[in-house]
């Protein structure tokens, strides 16, 4: 879909995307992407050097573009542009990878689709080089630019054929092994497993990955030799497919550790941000890496929550991290905020999560905590719902032998005991009677059975 808002002048390629919010916003919204577009055009009047600096400052510009100015500027006439440029040799193929490495980097890091790429002329280039070049595996040829290229397509496009997907992931893993500590090497191994995460849904035999990428986590647990978001993208590979099979459960949890790891991510994320300055910075697009990071590991840990089958001693600690995520971001980052109400649901739900970690993670006393806000939204309210739905209905079921329904009752009354005092029954009584959750298309999974809301003792 490519519509043309009439009050933001903005190619919109989402759906559902906003307007622009004022016009101040939007002011400074044109006046970057004006700029940006600018010194694009001057670059084919510029060689060496003076070229490179236009190049760097350009790169700047991306990393400060919110989500609206991203979108209109990277569109399939500035591809094409850039296609070109290279055609007629007033841009180098090697300074052009310098922009689309770090376009990728930034459409990857921010979770953004960049559709308009798959319909360029520059595209078609990148793949006519990979295709032509790996034909050419006996002659010598440049392995460093090869690479490159493969890193700039995988981080633009959208999809990669299976033939390409072949291509790549040899040349990738190849990178994404070195284990030299240099801040080069890892800015080399960052972008390729970052490029790597992209085929994380993508099926691949276990013998094209896993000794690689076991060997990928393992290195770092023991030297922290990635960075923050290597060490996520390897992760992010691995998930998706180790959760679906029930061996790779065990490896992934007892042998690499993920819950431990999630945890220790986490918490050093959210040590590197200020919560109360980056509300700011969110409005202005400027959020730190931190932030991205920390939405990203999201994604991991709410498949673990959905679909780990195995029990581990360390989901209490995993869920109080997150506990202390959403305390600190519920006024500042919302976006955090209800990925950490949907991880709690994600985990109430698994059976292999017990009641007993959301209780010692503080899960419970931070979901009472948002009964009492006063801003809370209807999709919120029935995530608040739901949840405490799954509790009670999880402390319904006996234990299967003395030990686990003598735990099962002591954890009930806890619970009870800390819902009764809070008012709990008043509250969820408030909600019932005042939201019409019949006719709310996200509410259908809600009891309408009140009592289904209760720990009954």
């Amino acid at each position: 879909m490519n519509e043309v808002s009439s009050v933001c002048g903005v190619e919109e390629e989402k759906e559902g995307e906003e307007d622009c919010d004022d016009e101040e916003e939007e002011e400074f919204k044109k006046e970057l992407i004006e700029k940006f577009n600018k010194l694009l055009d001057e670059l084919e009047d510029r060689d060496g050097n003076e070229q490179r600096k236009k190049i760097d400052e350009m790169n700047v510009m991306i990393e400060e573009m919110n989500e609206k100015e991203f979108y209109s500027t990277f569109t399939k006439k500035n591809f094409d542009k850039i296609n070109k440029m290279i055609e007629e040799k007033k841009l180098t193929l090697n300074r052009a990878i310098l922009l689309m490495k770090h376009i990728g980097y930034w459409i990857k890091l921010k979770g953004l689709w960049r559709y308009s790429f798959e319909n360029s002329s520059l595209r078609k280039r990148f793949e006519k080089i990979m295709i032509v070049e790996e034909e050419k595996k006996k002659e010598e040829k440049d392995e460093k630019l090869f690479v490159d290229v493969c890193e700039c397509y995988v981080l633009i496009n959208y999809s990669t054929s299976s033939e390409l997907l072949s291509i790549c992931v040899p040349y990738l893993l190849k990178i994404a092994l070195k284990k030299d500590e240099s801040k080069e090497t890892q800015k080399e191994v960052e972008m390729a497993l970052l490029a790597l995460n992209g085929f994380r849904y993508r099926i691949m035999p276990e013998e094209v990955y896993l000794k690689e990428f076991k060997d990928i986590i393992q290195n770092h647990q023991e030297h922290h030799n990635l960075t923050h978001l290597a060490y996520q993208s390897a992760w992010g590979f691995l998930i998706c497919r180790f959760l679906e099979d029930e061996k790779l459960n065990n490896v992934i949890v007892n042998e690499l550790h993920i819950i431990i790891e999630a945890t220790k991510e986490l918490e050093e994320l959210a040590r590197n941000v200020n919560w109360k300055k980056e509300k700011e910075e969110k409005r202005r697009g400027k959020e730190v890496k931190e932030v991205f990071i920390i939405l990203r590991w999201f994604d991991i840990i709410m498949d673990i929550f959905h679909k780990c089958k195995l029990w581990n001693e360390e989901f209490a600690g995993l869920i109080g991290s997150i506990t202390k995520l959403l305390r600190s971001s519920r006024d500042n980052y919302g976006e955090i905020y209800r990925k950490c109400i949907y991880s709690f649901n994600d985990a109430a739900e698994n059976e292999a999560v017990k009641v007993d970690d959301l209780l010692k993670g503080e899960a419970i006393d931070a979901i009472m905590e948002e009964n009492f806000r006063s801003t809370l939204d209807d999709e919120i309210t029935s995530e608040i719902l739901k949840f405490f739905q799954m509790i009670s209905s999880r402390l319904k079921e006996k234990g299967k032998d003395k030990m686990e329904e003598a735990k099962r009752k002591s954890t009930k009354r806890e619970i009870f005991d800390n819902l009764e005092e809070e008012g709990y029954e008043d509250i969820i009584a408030s909600f019932y009677e005042t939201i019409d959750f019949r006719y709310k298309e996200y509410y259908e999974e809600l009891s309408l059975n009140i009592s289904d809301y209760f720990v009954n003792i």
